[in-house]
């Protein structure tokens, strides 16, 4: 199939992109794939959305506004201690006067419904596996995507069901993949996309959403907090939205470049919420909903060259969020709105290979405006700690005003994790049941499936490595940053070396891929279970060798977000 513009991913900045086209080239034929099974089932994010952007896409959109769009109308910041909660003044970064208290999946739902109204095709349960580059008078250019392979075995052979990929071609592609795209990570190696900027940094972010009593509910309450339960080396945060009549988006996050491969993002999350002042926002309530997914958290100075031959990079997938502020869908939007005025104008003109109006216009626009001004804030925190990160940002912010004549830098996260042996060991308590909960009961309600006769999206490039390296000196790190109960030590040795830490995730789920044991093997291995990936991406950012690689699964697969989310 031929297009004008191919589109990979329906998250806001692919959605903003698509109506844009056709805003701005009404004839132009365009088409969105997504991987997910319908617009939004993969879109997570505790959001409150600036609606900058929505405003020069859709100036009349409060006249229809997305379901669960709740006007923010207060906000709190606070610095937790184990059992304390101090008020802090609330960064202007932070001031959400105007903004709006979301669920993002329904966002994009709405903006999908705008997108085909105006003759967009859109292919939800379509995963884009495979970048189409061809030899061409302008070297090696992308032409497309191969999207929609199904029916392949957990042999990786055609079994009865099978359907080939259609090939989707186009003239341009723009990338939207959210934060790690697959397709994103090779364009990037294809063309050295980020020779000239630093190595993107991440965070985990892990979200739950409850139903509490009317009366406990105050509607658009934006309340962030900092400091418990994480320790001083370790950047991240917490936040709690309040929307539509009795929800609470309830979220924590934590960078990923954390030292202590015995920390675990998901019970620091479930530790966090028995806080007094956690507790009385969801006491007698109910939790409805589960997921996870990681963040750009590397600024400025990692976005990579945007364009290249065919294509370009948009959104998440590049980079674009403000880690002050805690937004990006603004940023996400107006780049994929940008994109598409660059491609608009070449489909009118000379149809030159690289959009290098692109880069232009982001450089030109307030997009790069609001990411220089904060690019030293979010590194603060990794180079001096928490409150030297705290006093760099109260500088960066209210003295130099985001103006600084330096760009600190960073480290990649899977470089900073300590040796297992010369780490604090963190003893976690078990969940209650009624505030905290275990990992395995959290992907239950995420709707997570996966056909089960499919090769394993979750590899290995070196089965090896994992013994020498992730055990020997780590303690097997991805049995607890992963947030869905996806890898698990076993045998003998890891029982010993684990007994007596209480482990959520049990291990008890069947049919999980295993590394291969040595013959008469009485130590540790790993074992997969790849049908529980939530797709947050963190064990292909954490990994301390990359030796775990996350390839696009069969479409459709993965979480199933509800509207709320």
């Amino acid at each position: 199939m031929e297009f004008d513009v191919l589109i990979v991913g329906a998250g806001p900045a692919g959605l903003a992109a698509a109506i844009r086209l056709k805003q701005v080239a009404p004839d132009a034929s365009v088409c969105v794939v997504e991987k997910g099974s319908e617009v939004g089932a993969h879109i997570l994010s505790g959001a409150v959305m600036e609606p900058r952007a929505l405003d020069e896409l859709l100036p009349d959109w409060r006249d229809d506004p997305p379901a669960l769009a709740t006007p923010a109308t207060a906000d709190s910041f606070v610095l937790l201690t184990e059992k304390r909660a101090f008020r802090l003044p609330t960064p202007p970064q932070m001031h959400n006067a105007g903004n709006y208290v979301v669920s993002l999946g329904n966002v994009c739902r709405w903006l999908g419904a705008k997108a085909e109204a105006l003759g967009v095709e859109i292919y939800p349960g379509f995963a884009a596996s495979e970048t189409i580059i061809e030899d061409g008078p302008d070297g090696r250019q992308v032409r497309g995507v191969v999207a929609g392979v199904m029916g392949i075995t957990r042999e990786g052979e055609e079994g009865p069901n099978f359907q080939p990929g259609m090939e989707l071609r186009a003239t341009y592609t723009l990338f939207g993949e959210g934060c790690r795209g697959s397709l994103t990570q090779t364009l990037e190696v294809e063309y050295s996309l980020r020779q000239d900027a630093l190595p993107q940094t991440y965070a985990l972010g892990i979200k739950e959403l409850w139903e509490i009593p009317k009366e406990q509910h105050t509607p658009g309450l934006v309340w962030h907090s900092t400091g418990w339960p994480l320790p001083s080396d370790t950047y991240g945060g917490s936040w709690l939205y309040m929307l539509g009549e009795n929800l609470v988006s309830i979220g924590f996050v934590v960078g990923l470049d954390y030292p202590n491969p015995w920390l675990a993002p998901f019970e620091e999350f479930q530790r966090f919420k028995t806080h007094p002042a956690v507790r009385k926002f969801l006491q007698g309530g109910k939790r409805i909903a589960y997921g996870a997914r990681a963040l750009n958290e590397g600024g400025w100075q990692a976005v990579p060259r945007l364009a290249f031959p065919g294509g370009v990079l948009i959104g998440d997938g590049a980079g674009f969020l403000n880690v002050p502020k805690i937004k990006g869908t603004h940023l996400a939007m107006k780049s994929g709105m940008l994109a598409a005025e660059a491609a608009a104008e070449a489909l009118a003109g000379d149809k030159r290979a690289v959009l290098d109006a692109y880069p232009r216009a982001i450089n030109d626009s307030w997009v790069a405006a609001e990411l220089k001004g904060v690019r030293n804030i979010r590194p603060g925190f990794a180079k001096l700690g928490f409150w030297g990160g705290m006093a760099n940002a109260a500088l960066d912010t209210y003295v130099l005003r985001g103006k600084a004549p330096w760009t600190m830098k960073h480290h990649a996260d899977h470089e900073m994790l300590r040796d297992a042996a010369k780490s604090p060991r963190i003893r976690y308590p078990k969940p209650d049941g009624v505030l905290s909960f275990d990992r395995l009961s959290s992907v239950f309600l995420s709707n997570t499936n996966h056909e089960e006769d499919q090769p394993a999206h979750l590899k290995l490039k070196d089965p090896a490595v994992w013994k020498t390296v992730n055990w020997d000196r780590f303690r097997s790190p991805e049995s607890r940053y992963c947030p869905a109960a996806v890898y698990e030590a076993v045998g003998p040795e890891a029982e010993r070396e684990l007994k007596g830490e209480p482990d959520p995730q049990a291990l008890e789920a069947p049919g999980g891929e295993s590394a291969p044991a040595e013959a008469g093997d009485t130590g540790a291995r790993l074992v997969i279970n790849a049908q529980n990936c939530v797709h947050c991406k963190t064990c292909d950012i954490k990994d301390p060798t990359q030796n775990i690689v996350w390839t696009t699964p069969e479409g459709g697969g993965g979480p199933n977000y509800i509207g709320g989310m």
